[in-house]
């Protein structure tokens, strides 16, 4: 292996060796610890410490950097408390989770590392967005991702690399090709001689790197990173190297043939960079042995801090306090002006308050920008805030929700719209997974709202027509609005941006242009968790959201004689129970209409919880009316079949007759 010092001195020489031979004894001794049942698992990165030696060494301490599981060097090489590293292996209170994950699932804004998660996809994107706050904030810093070569096959491996071409990001996507994806050897990942060579096709700069020559590595890894800050764009690494053991220990090397392994074990990045070391007289054997001793007392001092510390103790009110970002919402009270405007205008100008409100708010969507979205709600908001802050986005909701990821990181809130709620299917594992996680896992709140255009009742057909809030409703972490009447939609569209927390802000299509109402002027904000009562009544609750308050409504006008109580949730999660339950031990029946097909919404949930709280006041059963349990089909008569608003007449006469 040939090594190239240029002008490197002798104290930088010795840091590089220092950066690798570092995390290479603390592996040994988790090795030692795994076979002792002292930690669950480990991913070693044995063989391939020169990348993220040479890696975090080429950046600047504030530059970010989001590794992958065989980069300990990077953690080590910004000065991670080994105590802390070690507690978060063990689980105990100290490390970066709390106990709550493991591995290096985890990030630290102090240290400027964002960890991975085991869907491998999303961090790319969430460089991306920690890239562009950077463009947008006018900082001259670069961000490097990991991935390896399995995790090029990805969706969204192919998306990060588009969406940073298109928007120039200065980010260094750097694939560590190590041979294997678990036991797939590469010939059986990819067709293409080196995968550099994808740079190509998104019409950016590549370059390949001997991933195990840590001089190499580090010279060019800060050449680029200057040549970035200085003209931001995205570049695309290949560091060539080898996994010297299995995927994680348990998998063994087995399926690696001898020959092939010797080959790379004659390539160790740091026995031949010590040979080179000693050989031009730059250290000494006791230098080094004086080095491993101070590394290996660093070591078992730390580790005893971790192992002393007691076992974490749960407390489920403590588990579900750190689910959400603790959000004191300000109220901003309503203006006595108002206009009489159409939802879709309420959320369009609560939008735009919003962007006054917050001065480096971003939104992003397909076709938001001059095109003003397919329903004109963003209409205009380019001339007013630039393309910057309006943007369009190319066709990839995973790697955008990412992005917003990202810009939360590095402190910009953003507005994502889906052109349909049912696309959201295409970004639902950063938002279920990443988004609404990541607090709970190391308290990093995901400050962005996903506007979710939705609802049937349009001919729209299965593709358009969805109203999947219970995709979401299920999953802690995510808050969940779905608002009936142009005031609440702008006043909760503003709560919802001023939430840390990740929020789906579901909008009916069939609502935009069909429904009218008085809305205050100014900008203003409404609580979320709150009902709105919008029919008091003593014989009958009826609970419902979205669309289905104003079938209510139309079947209540056609039945004056019925005295019910009708509530409108406003938000899913949080849900106002109380107002639910108030309600019910005054009415004593209770009938709750959901757009979304039966089985498994939210009005399951409802029925249960009432049946668990206010049973002794129920003088019926609970019924509950949702759609058919097929796709939403796109005929008129078929579509008027499968949604429940007929149904709906029919089963709320028979609960009273009960």
């Amino acid at each position: 292996m040939r090594y190239h010092i240029g002008d490197l001195e002798d104290k930088k020489l010795k840091k590089l060796y220092l950066s690798m031979l570092k995390p290479r004894m603390i592996e040994e001794k988790m090795l030692v610890l795994l076979r002792q049942g002292k930690i669950s698992k480990w991913f070693s990165g044995i063989g391939q410490e020169a990348i993220a030696a040479g890696v975090v060494n080429a950046l600047k301490t504030n530059e970010y950097i989001l590794p992958m599981h065989r980069n300990l060097g990077v953690f080590t090489g910004r000065g991670i408390p080994l105590n802390r590293l070690f507690a978060q292996w063990q689980g105990k209170q100290s490390g970066f989770t709390k106990g709550r994950d493991r591995s290096f699932h985890f990030g630290s804004k102090e240290h400027h590392i964002v960890g991975m998660i085991s869907h491998l996809g999303p961090q790319l994107g969430v460089a991306n967005g920690i890239a562009l706050a950077d463009v947008l904030q006018q900082q001259r810093k670069v961000t490097a991702v990991f991935t390896g070569e399995g995790g090029t096959s990805e969706g969204d491996f192919h998306e990060a690399l588009n969406v940073a071409s298109v928007w120039n990001l200065p980010v260094l996507f750097c694939i560590e090709n190590n041979g294997y994806g678990l036991s797939t050897p590469t010939n059986e990942q990819y067709r293409c001689k080196h995968l550099v060579d994808r740079a190509k096709g998104y019409g950016i700069e590549g370059r390949t790197i001997e991933g195990n020559n840590i001089l190499e590595v580090y010279t060019k890894v800060k050449e680029l990173a200057k040549a970035i800050r200085k003209r931001p764009r995205p570049m695309l690494i290949e560091f060539k190297t080898f996994r010297m053991r299995g995927h994680e220990e348990a998998s063994g090397t087995k399926y690696v043939p001898e020959k092939l392994m010797k080959t790379w074990e004659a390539k160790d990045p740091i026995t031949n960079y010590e040979s080179f070391l000693l050989k031009n007289e730059i250290i000494s054997e006791e230098w080094i042995q004086d080095k491993k001793l101070e590394i290996s007392k660093e070591i078992d001092e730390n580790l005893a801090l971790a192992n002393n510390e007691s076992e974490v103790i749960s407390s489920s009110s403590k588990e579900l306090s750190d689910v959400y970002y603790n959000f004191d919402n300000k109220m901003v009270e309503l203006s006595s002006q108002t206009n009489n405007i159409r939802f879709v205008d309420a959320i369009s100008e609560g939008l735009k308050q919003a962007m006054h409100q917050h001065k480096d708010l971003i939104i992003m969507g397909q076709d938001v920008a001059e095109y003003g979205g397919v329903f004109k709600i963003t209409e205009g908001f380019v001339e007013e805030f630039g393309k910057e802050r309006v943007r369009n986005t190319p066709i990839c909701e995973s790697i955008i929700v990412s992005t917003a990821m990202g810009l939360a990181i590095n402190t910009i809130k953003s507005v994502v719209e889906m052109q349909f709620a049912d696309f959201v299917s295409t970004g639902f594992n950063p938002i279920v997974n990443y988004l609404a996680k990541v607090h709970y896992r190391w308290g990093q709140p995901a400050n962005t709202v996903i506007r979710m255009p939705c609802g049937g009742g349009v001919g729209a057909g299965p593709f358009h027509s969805q109203t999947n809030e219970a995709w979401f409703t299920k999953t802690p972490g995510l808050k969940v609005v779905y608002p009936a009447f142009p005031a609440d939609a702008k006043g909760l569209i503003a709560t919802a941006i001023n939430d840390p927390n990740p929020v789906l802000f579901f909008e009916h299509k069939g609502l935009y242009r069909s429904v009218y109402g008085d809305v205050p002027q100014g900008y203003y904000t409404l609580p979320f968790g709150q009902a709105s009562i919008i029919t008091s009544g003593t014989q009958i609750t009826i609970v419902s959201y979205g669309a289905g308050v104003h079938w209510a409504l139309e079947t209540l006008e056609k039945h004056p004689e019925i005295d019910a109580e009708l509530i409108d949730l406003r938000t899913l999660q949080p849900l106002d129970t109380a107002a639910i339950y108030t309600s019910v031990k005054k009415t004593g029946k209770l009938i709750i209409l959901q757009e979304d097909s039966l089985f498994g919404g939210i009005s399951s949930d409802i029925s249960a919880m009432v049946t668990e709280n206010c049973f002794e006041y129920l003088d019926g059963p609970i019924k509950r009316v949702g759609s058919l349990e097929t796709p939403i089909p796109f005929a008129r008569s078929l579509e008027e079949n499968y949604l429940p608003k007929q149904r709906f007449e029919e089963e709320l006469i028979e609960l009273l007759r009960y």
